[in-house]
């Protein structure tokens, strides 16, 4: 008799898929740790043997991590990115950046064709909230909304695969730039660091494909040009 793969309780799917959708909103940032077993317990009112099953499923995936002793700690938003972490985790981060330059030069090219009034709205609300960032001298709160921007100008594209490709790979990219900005570099934001991204936002408003690719093409080699 062939076997079978027993099937999980929907009860356990359910909660599954919660904490998929507490760490894929943003609710659970890369990095931060979840709530303690009990604590997920009182919260989803189930028992404790239906969350340490979810918790290890979604361990298994590469979404989380267990770390005895500590607690567990998200370190990925998709079973993709999962994927990616353990496989590119010791990857030269420059040639992580330069994968993400392939894929966004492209995101931009037909972000100047795709886009819509809606997306040239939300990229010059978040093109000013990464210059305040950057004036405020924070690191850490820059970092956050230069990501912002940039996927932002990838999911312009309206391609779904090309806009969740990028935002897998860019956790990599971002937990590598989180560790320079707290102990290299980066660390110190200087003047002649900033990079200007209007002509980028004014590319894709104008249209003009080989510009807006152009511009994004070169931002995450050259934000990696001191970078070890």
């Amino acid at each position: 008799m062939a076997l079978t793969s027993p099937r999980r309780s929907a009860l356990s799917d359910q909660v599954i898929t919660q904490l998929r959708n507490q760490i894929a909103s943003g609710e659970w940032p890369v990095g931060s740790r979840i709530p303690t077993e009990p604590e997920l317990v009182e919260q989803l009112g189930v028992a404790r043997n239906t969350v340490r099953e979810a918790v290890r499923a979604l361990a298994h995936n590469g979404l989380l991590d267990i770390r005895q002793g500590s607690g567990t700690y998200v370190i990925a938003t998709s079973e993709l990115a999962g994927v990616m972490h353990r496989r590119f985790a010791g990857a030269d981060p420059r040639h992580i950046a330069e994968v993400r330059c392939t894929l966004e030069s492209s995101a931009a090219r037909l972000a100047a064709r795709n886009r819509t009034e809606r997306d040239l709205k939300q990229l010059d609300a978040l093109l000013a909230r990464r210059e305040e960032a950057w004036h405020t001298g924070d690191p850490m709160r820059f970092a956050t909304a230069d990501a912002t921007f940039h996927l932002a100008v990838v999911a312009a594209s309206h391609n779904d695969v090309l806009t969740a490709l990028y935002a897998d790979l860019g956790d990599l990219l971002r937990e590598w730039l989180h560790d320079w900005l707290r102990e290299g570099p980066g660390s110190e934001m200087r003047p002649g660091d900033h990079m200007d991204h209007a002509r980028l936002v004014a590319a894709i408003r104008a249209g003009d494909g080989d510009l807006a690719a152009s511009e994004a093409a070169s931002y995450p080699v050259m934000c990696l040009r001191d970078g070890g």
